[in-house]
């Protein structure tokens, strides 16, 4: 069966490069056989790869190569490094074999293991706490503070960088909402890499059972008796247990995220630069089509594309350390050094989203830049129908825009290469909905069997119109650059059936398109309390 499976995979791969050459191949010709007659092939060319796409793959090369050359010096200088820091360290070897010593660090190390915390059902401030969670009892430990936590007075411990990234320690902050059917994968996942002590749930004011599962865990979870939104519930648990006094960096996932096995280790490695102020996940679209509809499946190979182009060939080049200018740390896995956490305002008034406004605040403020590589990769859980998905969307661009309406404009390479995006972004949007309505208009006459073209005016509007732009040139110049890249994320992937769906992404660009330009306006004019209601969820992600 396996075996049969790694064929298939790889004759699915092979179909699906064949056809993205073929299609190429028809449209370069094409392109160049309308190249004297007055058609906008290089408009629709740009339409459907964008401008900012090139210029930031071409950069993400350049660090592509930058960051191997910085790989294999470092390797070289490894073994001096070692010999220098065994030399250093072997009079503090020797003593620690003594008592006190090693056995000493030891025994510390096994006590701090057993140290827990875990919600009480008999009520009662949590050690340390400011007595405003749901009831927190002692744990295995006697009711030891969380670790960095001074024994006496619950006072903090100071945080100091360790020079060993291996050695940061990270504390997890899942807000959730009616995560009911999520929140214990999201869990499970999180302590294959975490201590359930530096796990931290709070749960706003959910209606279901989301605190209770994640208590019979053993993590820490809070509860919140009102719907503060998923800013609001951020900010309450960090504050609640003096996150940034007591870890170096803070971890933030969604209710739906599950980690990949390197999450921790490259995140770690990514904030060994003392320059970094957070590291933004790397997403990879889940891929389970036996949980879903025709229409989640078609959402899912969509977002998956997106998720692709957006990370290697656009994020990838904006966080390289020469440019640091990438607009969004994604919320469902991020990580933010807490030093610089001290410095964001969370959860400021009147925006319905947090993840756009954090990263804002990291360039306005200059609190360091933004990191981003493959090896955080975490899954995350799309929408399921296409309402959630409109809602999802709208959500995001509208809370991209309010968060520009908020920070105005500062110089700065970071406004520089924003201002570029959002103008191509307007432009494309307004042009993409434009040549969809023409399509449509073109396509009519074709559909009725020409009884459109009876209607007064209509006639003369069809001949002016696909005299420059007719439905071959449409499909052609736009739709097949499109369905290109899908082929060659079908071959990535091996997944066949994102021929089919792909099909489709063309129509579920122009929803984009309609959302972002509807919400624009609304940032000025929407009023939002950053309150979520969760969507359709599917558990075992």
């Amino acid at each position: 069966m396996r075996t049969a499976r790694f064929i298939g995979s790889w004759l699915a791969g092979v179909i699906a490069l064949t056809l993205a050459v073929t299609f190429f191949v028809q449209w370069l010709r094409f392109a160049l056989g309308s190249a004297t007659e007055a058609t906008p092939m290089p408009l629709l060319l740009g339409m459907a790869f964008g401008v900012n796409l090139l210029v930031w793959s071409l950069v993400g090369a350049a660090r592509l190569g930058d960051d191997s050359v910085r790989a294999l010096a470092a390797r070289r200088r490894g073994p001096a490094r070692r010999r220098s820091r065994a030399a250093a360290s072997s009079p503090a070897l020797e003593g620690a074999a003594e008592p006190g010593g090693r056995a000493a660090l030891a025994g510390a190390a096994e006590a701090d293991g057993d140290r827990v915390l875990v919600r009480s059902r008999a009520g009662g401030p949590h050690p340390g706490g400011s007595g405003g969670s749901a009831g927190w009892g002692s744990a295995e430990d006697g009711g030891r503070e969380p670790r960095e936590r001074a024994a006496a007075g619950g006072a903090p411990a100071a945080v100091q960088a360790p020079a060993d990234p291996r050695r940061i320690n990270l504390a997890v902050v899942i807000p959730a909402h009616n995560e009911e059917p999520v929140i214990d994968a999201a869990i499970t996942s999180a302590l294959r890499l975490f201590d359930r002590w530096d796990i931290y749930v709070v749960s706003d004011s959910s209606r279901d059972a989301t605190a209770d599962i994640a208590a019979e865990t053993g993590v820490n979870v809070l509860e919140l008796l009102t719907n503060r939104g998923k800013a609001g519930a951020i900010e309450a648990v960090i504050e609640e247990f003096e996150l940034t006094e007591n870890y170096e960096g803070v971890v933030i996932l969604d209710a739906d995220t599950e980690l990949d096995a390197g999450y921790v280790e490259g995140a770690r490695r990514q904030l060994g630069d003392p320059h970094v102020a957070a590291v933004a996940g790397f997403v990879v679209a889940e891929w389970k089509p036996k949980q879903r509809t025709v229409v989640g499946r078609l959402i899912s190979a969509y977002r998956d594309r997106l998720y692709w182009l957006l990370q290697y060939l656009l994020r990838f080049g904006q966080t390289w350390r020469h440019s640091s200018v990438s607009f969004i740390v994604p919320g469902f896995a991020s990580v933010y050094r807490t030093r610089s956490l001290k410095g964001i305002d969370i959860n400021p008034k009147g925006l319905v989203i947090e993840d756009f406004n954090m990263t804002f605040e990291v360039h306005h403020k200059r609190l360091g830049r933004i990191s981003m590589n493959p090896d955080t990769k975490a899954y995350c859980q799309d929408p399921f129908t296409m309402g959630d998905y409109v809602k999802q969307v709208r959500r995001w661009t509208l809370g991209f825009w309010q968060t520009v309406r908020r920070h105005g404009i500062w110089p700065s390479l970071f406004w520089f290469a924003l201002f570029f995006y959002i103008l191509e972004v307007v432009v494309v949007s307004v042009l993409l909905l434009a040549t969809a309505a023409l399509g449509l208009f073109t396509l009519l006459p074709p559909l009725t069997g020409g009884a459109v073209l009876e209607i007064a005016g209509y006639a003369s509007g069809y001949t002016a119109v696909t005299a420059v732009l007719p439905l071959t040139t449409i499909l052609i110049g736009l739709f097949v650059p499109d369905y290109v890249l899908t082929c060659l994320l079908a071959t990535v992937r091996r997944r066949p059936s994102y021929l089919v769906y792909g099909l489709f992404f063309l129509p579920m660009r122009v929803i984009d398109a309609y959302l972002t330009l509807r919400t624009l306006p609304q940032a000025w004019t929407a009023k939002s309390d950053g309150r979520w209601k969760s969507p359709t969820r599917a558990s075992g992600v």
